[in-house]
């Protein structure tokens, strides 16, 4: 019994040894060890990444707040100004154009000239009816003058019509008397009755020479009234007349560039007629920050403002207004949401921004666009 078992355990170990030999003569594999993890393998990296991430979070949240969070910017942003257009006021061909296109200007400055001899001759006309005015003013007051004359001479008369007459009413009465005592003649009656109705007739005259030199005084006056009417409309003409020569001249209301210059001389121009744009040297920057952008922002915090056309001037500011409403209120033809696809969009709400110091070395004007950033809370 023990040689069988040395016998099995024989051939197990060819069995063994010949699958040995046929896996190419390589011995059998040992048993595997468990690998540890890779944070126990690499603590340090770990623990300086980890650092490395807290260093970046911190480091950008103190960016956010330095450098993000104290500012509110918007590319939707231009210059703007009151600019208008320049138009004649009356008619008549281009005598000159001192100015030429994108030329800057001071107050006063010609900008056009037009011919001022039609305009000249009416001045004239307006002033030769002022003379005609003043001399019929004075023939009035003349002829008021010889009316109250007259009035007084008619008034004296009358009165010595009275005093006739008062007289030959008491020589009447006083030979009706004598009759009645025999002491008169009938014939001296008579005479004394026909001259008391004489001075009756000479009273009732001079009291109608008094009214007509009344009347006439009245129409004096009247024609003075007339002819004072008529000075203060010739006044008035001459006026228009040299409000019409001077506006042949055109000048420049303030100062401000002469831009898109339309009047050539020679040319006719009609009376309201365009022809140049005029820009203002005041201009400031109109910005249209989102509603959601106008929390913190108040007039008078500081601004600074980049212009695309030139990237390297960064110009200071400050807010000046805040628009009480969204553009699209003001506009020509503004939102309706009283409807049933309403659809919430964040509005835009224009802010008007003035620039401390506009640089003189380059071109700016209406239309241009900025980025303004606007420093709306505190740093850190």
């Amino acid at each position: 019994m023990a040689d069988n078992q040395s016998t099995t355990m024989d051939s197990n170990t060819y069995r063994s040894r010949e699958r040995g030999d046929e896996s190419d003569g390589q011995p059998a594999a040992e048993p595997k060890t468990k690998r540890p993890s890779f944070i126990r393998r690499h603590p340090a990296w770990i623990l300086l990444a980890v650092v490395v991430l807290v260093i970046l979070i911190v480091a950008g949240w103190f960016g956010w707040r330095i450098y993000f969070y104290p500012y509110e910017s918007t590319d939707d942003a231009f210059i703007d100004a009151r600019s208008f257009s320049v138009a004649t006021k009356v008619s008549g061909y281009v005598s000159a154009v001192p100015v030429t296109d994108n030329q800057h200007v001071q107050a006063g400055d010609v900008i056009l000239n037009i011919e001022p001899s039609d305009y000249q001759i009416a001045l004239d006309q307006a002033n030769g009816q002022v003379d005609v005015a003043n001399a019929s003013v004075e023939s009035a007051g003349a002829q008021i003058d010889a009316a109250n004359a007259a009035v007084d001479v008619a008034k004296a008369q009358q009165n010595s019509a009275a005093a006739a007459l008062q007289y030959g009413q008491q020589e009447a009465n006083r030979q009706q008397q004598l009759v009645k005592s025999g002491s008169g003649s009938e014939q001296a009656v008579q005479q004394a009755v026909s001259t008391l109705q004489q001075d009756q007739a000479g009273v009732a005259q001079m009291q109608a020479n008094v009214t007509s030199a009344l009347k006439n005084k009245a129409v004096s006056e009247a024609q003075k009234a007339s002819a004072l009417a008529s000075l203060k409309q010739a006044k008035a003409q001459v006026e228009e007349a040299q409000q019409n020569l001077k506006y042949t001249t055109i000048t420049a209301a303030q100062p401000g560039r002469v831009v898109r210059l339309t009047g050539a001389k020679g040319q006719y121009v009609e009376a309201g007629q365009a022809i140049a744009m005029f820009v203002p040297d005041e201009i400031w920057i109109t910005a249209n920050f989102k509603e959601t952008q106008l929390t913190d922002m108040r007039p008078g915090q500081p601004v600074d403002v980049t212009i695309d056309a030139y990237p390297g001037h960064t110009l200071r500011g400050k807010v000046a207004s805040v628009q009480p409403g969204s553009g699209t209120a003001f506009s020509l033809l503004p939102a309706e949401n009283a409807t049933g696809n309403y659809v919430k969009v964040t509005q835009r709400v224009p802010v008007k921004i003035i620039v401390d110091q506009w640089p003189a070395d380059i071109a700016i004007g209406p239309g241009m666009s900025v980025v303004p950033t606007v420093t709306v809370r505190a740093n850190g």
